[in-house]
């Protein structure tokens, strides 16, 4: 019997955890702020900014909702940026992807404080992380760790196969498998658009995450009996229904899930952990910002 893991109960557990860390920072008058910036009329991105600011709010923590214009300039946008990085009640702040186009997404990134990129996506932030020595931890990557340490995985000398090399999850959760940590010493292949005899590969995996933006790309005959996968696409699929769509996942769940076992669900899996890592990023900010200990 293949074994759902439960991204919403994780995060429960880990947002739990943070209360108590946020009584500590309050009782000495700091409390964590949020801002979020959105820059866009896309409704899923409009969605994933509410969730996060009342994320925020349940904690008891500061949320900033800044919303710009999706035809303001690079320009607007900075300025705004350069504002948050002044304002000391702001602890992290995280710009919502995806931008329009005429924004130069390599330039915004330098006008990011990296002490309040809570996100990881800063140059420096990612040298850290390549490095060894990570300031904040990107938060989906870690949230998939997080989810394996939630089924006592112990990922040292795994195989571990990574579908999907973007900045935001391929490329730093593959680093932090390959560290020497808990949660890490695994034997990492990342995958791609260009990988040839891509099943070949993903069967011979111990845990598969698929991170790359296609519905229901991995099937059951790409997996092998007894593989943990991590899905972590959301991908709006159009159908008949009364909301015109339904989410589906990177992987075919019915049957992946027949010979996996351990596998995340679409929705309720990946999802809720990254927001419950980003408020522990935020968290750890306020912590670092205010040297106030843990």
């Amino acid at each position: 019997m293949v074994h759902i893991i439960d991204g919403n109960a994780v995060a429960t557990l880990i947002r739990e955890d943070l209360k108590t860390q946020i009584d500590t920072l309050q009782n000495s008058g700091v409390t964590p702020g949020l801002a979020t910036v959105l820059m866009s009329d896309d409704p899923a991105s409009k969605t994933y900014v509410s969730m996060k600011q009342r994320d925020c709010e349940e904690l008891g923590m500061n949320a900033t909702d800044i919303v710009l214009d999706p035809t303001s300039s690079s320009e607007e946008l900075f300025s705004v940026l350069n504002k948050l990085n002044s304002d000391s009640d702001v602890h992290g702040y995280l710009v919502q992807m995806p931008l329009p186009s005429h924004i130069p997404e390599q330039e915004l990134l330098f006008h990011l404080d990296p002490m309040k990129d809570v996100d990881g996506f800063h140059p420096e932030n990612v040298g850290l992380l390549v490095s060894g020595n990570p300031r904040y931890k990107p938060c989906t990557p870690h949230g998939i760790q997080k989810l394996l340490e939630s089924i006592d995985v112990d990922t040292s000398g795994k195989d571990i196969v990574v579908v999907g090399r973007s900045n935001i999850v391929g490329k730093p959760l593959a680093n932090l498998l390959l560290q020497k940590s808990s949660g890490g010493n695994a034997t990492v292949t990342i995958c791609h658009s260009r990988t040839r005899d891509l099943a070949n590969k993903t069967r011979e995996a111990d845990i598969i995450i698929a991170a790359l933006g296609v519905p229901e790309f991995i099937t059951g005959s790409m997996v092998s009996d007894g593989v943990i996968v991590i899905d972590v696409g959301v991908n709006r699929v159009d159908d008949d229904s009364e909301k015109g769509y339904h989410l589906a996942g990177d992987v075919e769940f019915d049957s992946v899930s027949k010979k996996a076992k351990a596998i995340t669900p679409v929705p309720g899996g990946v999802g809720p952990m990254t927001r419950a890592m980003l408020m522990y990023n935020t968290v750890q900010a306020a912590s670092l910002q205010s040297n106030i200990s843990l």
